[in-house]
């Protein structure tokens, strides 16, 4: 896939205030439906529980790249990476769905254009 320059995005954003962080079911469907809005394709999902009450790490693999979410649900509060490319890609449309379905607010957030380009890669 090549993915032309300007079209990538890294948000990076902490989250607090949240709830349901130890809820894998709940966080999985998170990443689903902020997939959706950031206008992304999900091709996979892999999540990684704590312990019991604790905290837990989400990520949907994307074609467009990926989002995760590491959970503090003692804190109430959730780390969030989302690295979208493509010209209809909406990373922070991903974000506003994560931070509405988990109960929380945005902290801070972080964006960065990535590079891309429209030249295959060539390896030696």
């Amino acid at each position: 896939m090549v993915h032309l320059p300007g079209t990538s995005v890294h948000l990076i954003a902490d989250l607090d205030g949240c709830c349901r962080l130890d809820d894998a079911v709940h966080v999985e469907q998170v990443l689903r439906m902020a997939a959706s809005a950031a206008k992304a394709h999900v091709v996979g999902v892999h999540l990684h529980r704590f312990g019991e009450a604790m905290g837990l790490t989400a990520v949907a693999m994307l074609a467009e790249s990926h989002i995760s979410i590491h959970t503090w649900p003692e804190t109430g509060v959730a780390a969030v990476d989302l690295f979208v490319c493509g010209e209809n890609a909406d990373a922070a449309a991903g974000l506003a769905v994560i931070a509405s379905m988990l109960g929380g607010r945005i902290a801070r957030q972080h964006s960065l254009q990535r590079l891309g380009t429209d030249k295959p890669c060539h390896l030696p």
